[in-house]
């Protein structure tokens, strides 16, 4: 089947588009504004198959989302395109609200015209499938609470309140209009091509250029931690194998404070890159504090973000009964194997920071 992608060039769209070309016989048609987070780089090992096309297109952009509708004919949506980062909301929520909410709606309406289009058989066959973020549940109080399918919405900042909008809208088009919609709300992903500002590739890239690892106040913010592979194939599972209307919850059953992410980063990196000069090996010297220098050293504790959640874990069980998915990767394996991708990766994350990957968005060479 032909599936379209909204935000593919994204860390997790672009992980999606990898999995469906390498591993099945499907297509996909990227459609992509290529914002800052943006990257078709992340593509580059698959942009030559015949069944890959990419479209330059803003989700607000009605006119263009029929073009593209009309000329690909997609057989499925999954909508992945957003604004993301929390911190951005914070300073800046007019585009989250852009775009995960007039964006989201205007991609509903464009699908349910190009839906509307088609036989019954089609009709019945094609699905929307909304990805979400367990961040729309807000803040867990107890150490044994998971948040469910059920769960009610609470969302804590700009970026959270866009997203539970947008998943409201989907719900609303499938009660409203019978558009055949599904939902997912994933848990922190990380993993290859991580845009650098995320706390992961972030405290990578930091140790090894020996700048500080700011750490929002104490550091025990709990996160359940999904590598992006994983959360790709339970992606399609959904896409290809979940019930019309259903939720699906996706996470790790990897449940780390902040702190214990970074210090894991700070020791793989003292294993696999000894020779730098931040490491213990290298700069074996006590620090005043009497404690020796090295990675852990660059570790700074920072004001918190306002509303910061402290707890996020999801209960991933439905998913598993249901479609028969389960993560591949514990956080141990994960981690290593992500650490290792950034050490192998240079050129691609160093075009990131110096912006020269942004002539993409221009349409030039960078």
């Amino acid at each position: 089947m032909k599936i379209l992608v909204t935000g593919g060039a994204g860390f997790i769209g672009s992980a999606v588009i990898r999995n469906i070309i390498d591993n099945t016989q499907d297509s996909v048609v990227n459609v992509d504004s290529l914002t800052y987070a943006g990257n078709l780089e992340s593509l580059s090992l698959i942009e030559g198959s015949e069944r890959y096309a990419f479209e330059k297109v803003d989700i607000c952009n009605r006119a263009e989302l029929d073009r593209v509708f009309s000329t690909h004919k997609p057989d499925a949506v999954m909508h992945l395109a957003a604004e993301s980062h929390v911190d951005r909301s914070i300073d800046g929520p007019a585009a989250f609200v852009e775009t995960n909410i007039v964006g989201t709606y205007t991609l509903l309406e464009a699908t349910r015209s190009y839906w509307n289009t088609l036989s019954q058989d089609k009709k019945d066959a094609f699905r929307f499938h909304h990805i979400s973020t367990d961040e729309v549940y807000g803040d867990l109080e107890g150490t044994d609470d998971l948040f469910t399918e059920t769960t009610s919405y609470e969302p804590s900042s700009p970026y959270s309140a866009s997203k539970a909008s947008s998943d409201h809208l989907v719900r609303a088009w499938l009660r409203t209009y019978g558009l055949p919609t599904v939902v997912t709300n994933c848990s922190n992903n990380y993993g290859p091509f991580h845009f650098p500002e995320k706390l992961i590739p972030l405290m990578i890239l930091n140790a090894l250029d020996g700048k500080p690892l700011p750490v929002y106040g104490d550091g025990m913010q709990i996160r359940d931690w999904l590598f992006v592979e994983d959360h790709a194939r339970a992606l399609y599972k959904v896409v290809t194998e979940g019930e019309v209307g259903e939720t699906y919850n996706i996470g790790g059953h990897n449940e780390k404070a902040n702190i214990e992410v970074v210090k894991t980063i700070c020791t793989l990196l003292e294993e696999l890159v000894p020779e730098n000069p931040h490491s213990k090996t290298t700069a074996g010297l006590p620090c005043e504090d009497g404690n020796i220098n090295g990675f852990e050293s660059l570790i700074t504790y920072v004001t918190d973000r306002p509303g910061h959640d402290v707890r996020y874990a999801i209960d991933a069980s439905k998913i598993e009964r249901e479609l028969g998915w389960k993560p591949e990767e514990t956080f141990e394996s994960g981690i290593r194997k992500t650490v290792e991708w950034y050490l192998n990766n240079k050129e691609w994350w160093s075009r990131v920071l110096d912006g020269s990957y942004a002539g993409e968005r221009l349409g030039v060479k960078g």
